[in-house]
Parts: structure tokens; sequence; C-alpha cells
């Protein structure tokens, strides 16, 4: 009976080797058959062979890997020996070389067939490397990043000065609150026929909306009108940070510009105490983390309009954290906030003081405000000094006001659990003490 069953298994046994039976059988009933082979008491030999079959039978683990490409070979070359290609034939030859052609020239540009240089090769390629800071950039250490490469000092809250703007009852609006939540409402319901507005759609719409409640007061604050609201701007700012070079550029969110910069808010004695202060660092962690590096860029320094522009100063810059940007982190949101103050601040200071890194006899103030549609950030940066190249020295101020809620729930349809309405139907939870700074801050140099 052994031999028998030597005999019918031999062929199958020998013929194919253990390690590719999964690819050469191709049947599930050629797997089955040497299963069962294998589990045989009767058949000796095959039994031998359990030791080198493969523990999966199964089809599917050969053809799903994928297998790797292969490296290109390295062809050597021999002096005074020529390859025989088929380059003459001008057309495939089994046995024949692949002939080595210069690369083909058009004679015309055509931009879908354009090959970029090597970065060695351009002409703005440099061997020191810049660190660039984005408007995509997303900090790991957030605002200790932040400062540490503003080199700045943290104030929680806001300035008295903006403070004492906001319940100076003069400065509020008339019917403030209820055209504020309309402003709200509008932005949230009356706008779209969707049943839930995206945000990349709500958010610029409330935006825009408190800009015009603000825009209002110009009969009785006459400085209003030498502002500007401008969109799309290109800024770059350049400053060196112990031995690295860093750079602020790009495009980012709507600028309001005036003809008159705001005035200080800290004073001489507050600027020259900031030298005792010690800036957080992060060890291990490199300042540099997250930042572009490339070596191939332009070290210049612009606040993205003419010299003739008669709005030159920037006061106020608005982010919006809509759907057609890289969601952020309310702590990377307040990094890039102060980053991009302080860029417009420094590249300002380029303009009126030069390259010289020095304390600055004026200060340059620049605000800016942040928002996803619910939750408000404010940051307000002066740059005091653009000697940025050590940790000793005057630093910059940085105050900071942290997720502030403008409303708690805009909501179209109410929210029931168990029966009980959780969340009512509407604009609930609205927050007044919010738009009072906004409002603050957009008045701020003008009242």
């Amino acid at each position: 009976m052994a031999t028998n069953c030597r005999t019918a298994v031999s062929p199958f046994a020998y013929s194919v080797p253990p390690t590719g039976l999964v690819l050469l059988t191709g049947t599930q009933t050629l797997c089955k058959m040497f299963k069962a082979a294998v589990n045989s008491s009767l058949c000796p030999v095959v039994k031998d062979l359990r030791v080198f079959a493969p523990r999966c039978l199964s089809l599917s683990a050969g053809l799903c890997a994928r297998a790797p490409r292969p490296k290109p070979r390295d062809v050597p070359q021999i002096a005074g020996l020529e390859r025989v290609s088929y380059a003459a034939r001008m057309h495939y030859v089994p046995g024949l070389a692949k002939p080595e052609l210069p690369p083909w020239e058009r004679g015309w540009k055509d931009p879908r067939q354009y090959r970029s240089p090597k970065p060695e090769q351009m002409e703005l390629y440099k061997e020191k490397p810049c660190y660039i800071y984005n408007q995509r950039t997303n900090p790991l250490e957030g605002v200790r990043q932040a400062l540490w490469l503003t080199k700045a000092k943290l104030v929680e809250g806001l300035p008295a000065q903006i403070l004492s703007l906001a319940e100076d009852p003069a400065n509020q609006i008339e019917d403030q609150d209820v055209r504020v939540q309309n402003a709200i409402r509008h932005a949230r319901f009356w706008d779209t026929t969707e049943r839930r507005p995206s945000r990349e759609r709500f958010c610029p719409s409330l935006l825009h909306n408190l800009l015009h409640l603000c825009g209002g007061l110009q009969a009785t604050h006459p400085g209003l009108a030498r502002r500007m609201l401008a969109d799309k701007y290109s800024l770059a700012a350049s400053w060196s940070r112990g031995e690295d070079l860093f750079q602020v550029r790009g495009q980012n969110g709507l600028l309001l510009n005036c003809m008159s910069p705001l005035p200080a808010l800290a004073g001489q004695e507050e600027i020259q105490s900031t030298a005792d202060h010690v800036l957080e660092t992060f060890y291990p962690i490199s300042p540099t983390i997250d930042l572009q590096c490339t070596h191939v860029y332009e070290q210049k320094n612009s606040i993205g309009f003419r010299e003739d522009y008669p709005y030159p100063h920037a006061h106020t810059l608005y982010l919006m954290e809509a759907g057609n940007t890289p969601p952020l982190y309310p702590e990377q949101l307040r990094a890039k906030m102060i980053m991009f103050a302080f860029g417009n601040a420094l590249a300002r200071a380029r303009v009126l003081y030069g390259n010289e890194s020095k304390v600055l006899e004026k200060p340059i103030v620049v605000q800016s405000v942040a928002t996803n549609g619910r939750l408000f950030q404010f940051v307000v940066f002066q740059l005091n000094t653009t000697e940025l190249e050590s940790d000793s020295g005057v630093k910059n101020l940085a105050w900071v006001d942290a997720d502030q809620p403008l409303y708690d729930f805009a909501k179209i349809r109410p929210l029931i659990k168990k029966k009980v309405v959780r969340v009512p139907a509407g604009l609930s939870g609205y927050q007044p003490d919010t738009f009072k700074k906004f409002l603050a801050l957009y008045l701020h140099g003008a009242a």
C-alpha cells in the first residue's frame, strides 16, 4: 500500500520544489491534494516533505505582495571599448545595447514637459540653509517655539490701553449686542440654504460682517477713514537667530493697513526690564523643527506693497481657520499669529531703520485676530529690537488672549437627548465681551 502511494505521489512530490508550490500549482484542487497527502500517515516520502513545505497554501499570499522595483544596473565604462547598440537601426534589436542619446530639446518651452534643474544649478542656491515659516507651517512647540524665534516675552491678556477702549461707552455701537447677534445669524443661518453650512463659508462671512459693523463708527471716529483692507498680499522678512537664518514669507489672511503707525503700548521702563527675562527653551527639541529647510532662497524684506503705497503701516492681521487651509490646533494657530505679526513688524522696521540690528527708537506694534467662526484669538506684538542673534538684551513683547468664544451654539435644529432639549435651536450662549475686545482692537489708534 505504501508502494502504491509513493508511486502515485512521487511525480507530484519531486517535480515541484516545496517552496514554489503556491506559485506553480495554480488551483485550489492541487493545494487540497498536497495537504491531504502531507497529513496522510501512509505516505512516508511526503511526510518528510512537511519540514520544507510552506505553512500558508493560500494563493492570495503570493499574488498580493508587490515586487520591489529592480535597481538600475550600473553599466561599466571600459576605455577603448564601445558598446554595440541599435541606435543606427532606429528600432529595438534583441541582443544589442540600449543607446545613450542626448536629451532632446524642442526649441520652444513646453510647460507640460518642464524639468527643473538641480538645486545646485539654480541661481539662488546657497550653501547656508534657510528655515522658512509659511502659512502651512505647523510648529510642534506652538507658542513657545514662536516666542523663541521672535525673541519675545509672553504677557497673558490684552494691554490695559486696549481694555480701556473696550469698556468706554463712547466706543460702543448703537444696539451693539442685537446687531452682533444678527451678524452671527446671517453667517450661520441666513446666508445659505444648506442644513449645515461649511466652515469655509460661514467663517469669512462672519468676519466680514463684524468688520462691517466696526466700520460703521467712522462718523464718530474720523481716523477710521485712513485705513485700507488688503487681501492676498505677500510678506517676506528675514533675520538671523543664533547661527541659523530664518524667514517668514507667503500670503496670510486679511491685513488692515493705516496711514499712521500704532502707538507703543509699553513704556521705556517696561522695555528695558525685558532684558532680565530668560527665554524658555525646549531642549532637546530643535527650534527649527517643522520649519521648511531650503538652500534655494532670496534673503529679502518686503511688506508686500509698493513704496508709494499710501497705507504702509500694518494695523491688524485677520486670520481665518477656514476649510481650505490646513487645520491647526489653537496652540499652533496662536504661534502663526505671533510669527506673521512679527514678520509684518520686522519688514516695516527694515524699511524705516535699514538692515542694521539695534534697539528701535520707536517700537512697532502690529495686532492679530484669528477665528474659526466661534472662538477668537487675540495677539498684540510690539517689536522693540532687531538684535535677534543672541538671547541677551532687550526682548520683544507679545500679549496673547486665547480661546475667547463669541457664542456657544448655533443650531438649526435643537439637540435632543432622552426627550430633553439639551441645546435649543438658534443662537445660544452669546458672549458680548468677546466682541468688545474685537472692537477695541479695531478702534486702537483711531479712538
